[in-house]
């Protein structure tokens, strides 16, 4: 699935730049993802960075347990230090060989290092288009990252048992496009959305 040699640090620095972009005023703006403010992203972003941390750990807890889906998380006093440094813990966690390897659970599902490691680069590099597109801010993510997101989202849209509530419905895009326009069509997301 993921060469367990990806360092995910490259793409964690460039959403942690996007997050750094983000004015007061905009917190409120909406984003490619439905019901969900800037605010809110950022406080997903926080939390899904601390929940990859301790899966690549195998520290399994309250943070590794958490469905996603359960909650949207607003932003805590002092995110702009945490974020940051919760994507640089992320990647380094990530570093650790023994990370891809084994089982481990992040979202409440027990699952292969590598799987795990796919959906974090996953979840950084289809949310930093989410957030710079919502702050109509250019976007160029880390390509080993992409590659890794596009081919987890593929297989994940081949599986005969899809979870259409996963990402939601395929958006169709020419097969020419760009990688990332492809990602982001497999992730549920219209590639055209603008804020």
């Amino acid at each position: 699935m993921t060469d367990p040699t990806l360092d995910l640090g490259p793409q964690a620095r460039i959403v942690a730049r996007l997050a750094e972009a983000v004015s007061d005023e905009q917190l409120s703006a909406p984003t490619p993802c439905p019901d969900t403010p800037v605010r809110n992203l950022l406080g997903h972003l926080l939390h899904l960075s601390v929940a990859f941390r301790d899966a690549a750990r195998k520290d399994l807890g309250a943070t590794t347990d958490t469905n996603p889906n359960a909650l949207v998380p607003d932003l805590p006093p002092g995110w702009r230090e945490d974020l940051p440094k919760a994507l640089d813990e992320l990647a380094d966690a990530w570093r650790d060989p023994t990370a891809w390897t084994g089982l481990t659970r992040v979202g409440g599902v027990d699952l292969p290092g590598e799987i795990a490691g796919a959906v974090a680069a996953d979840e950084l590099v289809i949310h930093g288009w989410d957030l710079s597109r919502a702050l109509d801010l250019e976007y160029t993510p880390d390509l080993p990252a992409l590659a890794s997101a596009y081919s987890f989202l593929l297989a994940a849209a081949e599986a005969p048992d899809r979870d259409p509530g996963l990402f939601g419905p395929v958006i169709e895009v020419p097969p020419q496009a760009p990688l990332l326009t492809r990602a982001v069509g497999l992730s549920g997301r219209d590639p055209d959305w603008r804020a």
